[in-house]
């Protein structure tokens, strides 16, 4: 039973810890948009992926025909 006589303070403080890191979520702008990061993944913005390149092949012009 005097388990209860700290248990319940420090599940008070808890919450009012996690009440506290709620509000100053919301006042600096955590929730504004909500919708926005899940309609990302639906945009393609990766740059095209380059042909790999041929080690055999030289980027100079050959002389020969």
């Amino acid at each position: 039973m005097d388990i209860i006589y700290i248990l319940v303070p420090l599940s008070l403080l808890l919450i009012g810890i996690a009440v506290l890191i709620f509000f100053w979520a919301v006042k600096s702008g955590q929730f504004e948009d909500m919708e926005s990061p899940a309609h990302r993944i639906l945009f393609d913005d990766d740059e095209p992926v380059s042909r790999p390149r041929n080690d055999t092949q030289d980027d100079k012009p050959s002389d020969k025909p």
